[in-house]
């Protein structure tokens, strides 16, 4: 029994990876703008001199 990968399996397993990775950060950083822009428009502020030390 032969476990080895052809070539052109393999490398449509990495095309496949690839462009789930990439459709995953682009989706990531959709949903992190939108946090951002609704922090924004709720006016919520963040004072750094207030945060507790740790």
């Amino acid at each position: 029994m032969t476990t080895y990968i052809f070539l052109d399996d393999a490398l449509h397993i990495l095309v496949k990876a690839f462009l789930f990775s990439s459709v995953l950060l682009i989706f990531a950083s959709v949903i992190g703008l939108a946090v951002i822009e609704t922090i924004e428009k709720t006016g919520v502020r963040v004072d750094a001199k207030r945060l507790p030390e740790s």
